[in-house]
């Protein structure tokens, strides 16, 4: 997967396009009640969401009782004049902005209100122009402030470690694990099964990160053609081999401050392993064709599903890169050995597609629910969300069913080595052992759920209530 998020370059011409005065409440400090009025009215044709104070205490006092996006404050004024008001409003208001209207005397004063994060100054006289331009600049700064916390927002909850659905064990350990790492600029060296979400856990860290308001630039070392991974490492110049008919900036350039994901990095050709490591250890880079040293700094965050250690011992992986990369390991669990996951993926995965594809798919029957717990998953996250998608398309009842099951699932046997079937263990064991078994085991099939645990055993629910007491479970 080599989807890119926009970053906030690209927000402000589609932001500010859309910009609603309406939307912006602007309050008016000054002690001269006529000039205040005139700065309201010129500002009210303009339709934003206006408040006015004729006094310093009263406009502190409403800063203090209420929110504004723009203050547009006389700097010279008794009792609390503007840089007071600056002040308490960078305090109680961070995402405003505050414009200060000054006397040609005092320039230099609101050159260092600017310094201490005034957004701009009005000289005296203003115009009504001048004021409506100043303060729409000012509503776009605050709109665009906030495009950029939505988006923040939104990352969050797509690659933050809230959006890593789990709930065993295993995927705790590892969380746990990388929220230590991740405010580091350690390099992070990701392993495990091809599936297991190894760019969700990379975007993860680099959102988590002190990188987080640059790029994380991903790049499949297998998906390239073996004579084109430096050119999309390093860049090339015009000329540099027969197509390279323009200059062109590497995944190293485009990632400078961020982070660079080198996903199946296991596949990449010996001779480009010896010049990644040298940018490593030296911080910059040559483009294809050219001698120019560009500096860098990217923080390297690599996956693979291969075994580094055979490959190092095989001479199909240098052993100092390999060091270089593996500062810090997170090994994935595969799905078959996070079983207590299945059931919270797919209740996840089915939102997550009713609202791609307009459905209305409420539940998933317990005959789905023991099939998909039993499945060895070779494919892992990625398959089981795939199955998941499937299912849903088809569905025709709201309810996933085994005749919404893909085939691979619906002619799969149940029971094999994924210890969803009794254990061989417990036969010839009291019935009490066997039953305590299956409720505990349900039990963790349905993350603790009770009621759908008593909808997969066929009781009642009071009845589960009353075995998990006797089992004391």
């Amino acid at each position: 997967m080599n989807t890119q998020l926009p970053d906030s370059d690209s927000l402000p011409d589609a932001l500010l396009s859309g910009l609603n005065p309406g939307d912006i409440r602007v309050l008016i400090v000054d002690n001269d009640p006529a000039h205040a009025t005139a700065m309201f009215e010129s500002l009210e044709k303009e339709g934003y969401d206006l408040t006015m104070a004729t006094t310093g205490p009263d406009g502190l006092k409403r800063i203090e009782q209420d929110t504004y996006d723009v203050v547009v404050t006389d700097l010279m004024m008794n009792d609390v004049d503007g840089m007071a008001i600056l002040e308490n409003a960078a305090r109680l208001l961070p995402g405003a902005e505050t414009i200060m209207v000054t006397g040609h005397a005092t320039v230099p004063k609101a050159v260092e209100a600017m310094q201490l994060g005034a957004f701009n100054f009005l000289e005296k006289p203003i115009t009504p122009k001048s004021l409506r331009a100043i303060t729409q600049k000012a509503a776009e700064s605050v709109q665009l402030k906030r495009a950029n916390l939505e988006l923040n927002q939104r990352l969050d909850e797509r690659f933050g470690f809230d959006g890593v659905i789990f709930a065993s064990d295993r995927m705790k350990s590892v969380i746990e694990r990388l929220k230590r790492i991740a405010p580091t600029d350690a390099s992070v060296l990701i392993t495990g099964e091809s599936g297991t979400g190894k760019e969700l856990i990379a975007q993860a860290i680099h959102q988590h990160s002190p990188r987080k308001a640059k790029r994380m630039v991903p790049l499949n070392c297998a998906a390239v053609a073996e004579n084109l991974v430096e050119s999309e490492l390093f860049g090339h110049v015009k000329g540099a081999f027969t197509d390279a008919h323009s200059d062109r900036v590497g995944a190293f350039e485009y990632a400078n401050g961020g982070t660079l994901f080198l996903d199946e990095v296991g596949d990449m050709p010996l001779a480009t392993q010896s010049k990644l490591l040298r940018v490593l250890e030296e911080s910059h880079i040559s483009r294809v064709g050219d001698n120019q040293q560009i500096d860098v700094n990217v923080r390297v965050v690599s996956a693979t599903n291969r075994d580094l250690d055979s490959a190092v011992e095989e001479n199909e992986f240098r052993q100092d890169l390999y060091y270089r990369l593996k500062v810090v390991t997170v090994h994935l669990p595969s799905l078959r050995e996070r079983r207590e996951d299945i059931v919270p993926l797919v209740d996840h995965f089915r939102k997550q597609f009713n609202k791609r594809h307009q459905k209305q798919v409420t539940s998933v029957s317990p005959a789905v629910t023991r099939r998909l717990f039993s499945y060895e998953w070779p494919g892992n996250v990625r398959q089981l969300r795939n199955a998941v998608e499937s299912m849903v398309v088809l569905d025709a009842d709201g309810i996933l069913d085994v005749d919404d099951l893909p085939p691979d699932l619906a002619d799969a046997p149940i029971g094999d080595s994924s210890g969803a079937a009794g254990p061989n263990e417990l036969v010839g064991q009291p019935l009490s052992e066997i039953e305590k078994w299956a409720f505990r085991e349900t039990l963790k099939l349905t993350n603790g759920n009770r009621e759908e645990a008593a909808k997969i055993l066929g009781i009642g629910t009071r009845t589960v209530y009353r075995k998990l007491k006797e089992y004391d479970l």
